[in-house]
């Protein structure tokens, strides 16, 4: 299998690392990169056939091509790599906007675009064993600090902190509505407020407060940059009990009977289940089940404009 990856980020070595597990030598791996990136591990290297610095230097074509360079490159990155593949894995957020013209990306061509948090035990464990039509409310946080994010790195320095080049919490923190919309669908109306107030040296948004509603039930998300404890849940009020799904401690509880359900993994453990769906894209086993119009749309929906 002929794989090109366009960008070599963090994201995109670890998804090097772990698609290397999941295929072993069946995975030839082609890399483009801008030349200004860190030094490459010797483990990492040693995993890549090939680091390609122009287009005249790559293929004719890939099997799969991965879009994992920042998220104000991904449209022009797949407008201008389309020939190369029929099958496009693109990190998220797929676009800035999520109002691009997606008319051109509308042909024969396969898109998934990334939602790992979907494969997750805790998530997984929701979707089969819940019984949304008995919940009338829910409550998701993600809260942790900015400046913690990337060991070594300058927090001022990554796309986070810049709003122009995709930066801001309520995209960078898409995970909590892509997983809502994969629970319980699109809500009827959203309302929000989307603000900068801490004192982070940040020119991107660093709090994202959202109310939905459905049909039978309101939704609340809280999102931020500024919190000096890690928090991921998911409050489930239903009529018989109030679960809390914790994504950090991979647990959910029931606060009335005082069930536990541990649900422990570790995080290659569901990008490796995320990356092993998209081979089955590949293959033709299923077809993509997060492609670029609904991922807009959960983009749209962050941003606030839909």
């Amino acid at each position: 299998m002929n794989v090109l990856f366009i960008g070599l980020g963090s994201i995109a070595k670890r998804h090097i690392q772990n698609l290397k597990t999941l295929i072993d030598t069946g995975a030839n791996i082609t890399v483009l990169r801008s030349g200004n990136g860190k030094t490459l591990s010797e483990d990492i290297q040693g995993k890549i056939k090939c680091i390609c610095t122009s287009k005249e230097e790559l293929a004719a074509s890939y099997d799969a091509v991965f879009v994992t360079n920042p998220t104000a490159l991904h449209y022009g990155t797949l407008a201008q790599y389309l020939p190369l593949s029929d099958c496009f894995f693109i990190e998220k957020p797929v676009f800035v906007t999520g109002e691009e013209d997606i008319s051109c990306f509308s042909n024969n061509k396969t898109f998934y675009v990334a939602a790992p948090l979907r494969y997750c035990n805790v998530i997984q464990w929701l979707r089969k064993n819940v019984d949304f039509s008995t919940v009338h409310s829910v409550r998701a946080i993600s809260s942790s600090y900015l400046p913690d994010w990337r060991p070594g790195t300058d927090y001022r320095d990554t796309y986070s902190a810049h709003k122009d080049m995709g930066g801001g919490v309520s995209i960078d923190l898409i995970h909590e509505w892509d997983y809502i919309s994969y629970l319980l669908g699109f809500p009827d109306r959203v309302h929000n407020m989307i603000a900068q107030k801490s004192n982070l040296e940040i020119d991107s948004d660093d709090i994202a407060v959202y109310i939905a509603e459905y049909a039978d039930k309101l939704v609340e998300i809280h999102l931020d940059y500024f919190g000096r404890k890690t928090i991921r849940r998911l409050e489930i009020i239903a009529e018989d009990d109030t679960i809390i799904a914790d994504l950090v401690t991979q647990c959910i509880t029931w606060l009335s009977s005082g069930k536990v359900l541990d649900l422990s993994e570790d995080r290659d453990s569901y990008q490796k289940k995320e990356l092993q769906h998209f081979l089955d894209i590949v293959d033709g086993k299923c077809a993509s089940d997060n492609g670029i119009e609904e991922a807009c749309r959960v983009l749209r929906i962050a941003r606030g404009v839909e």
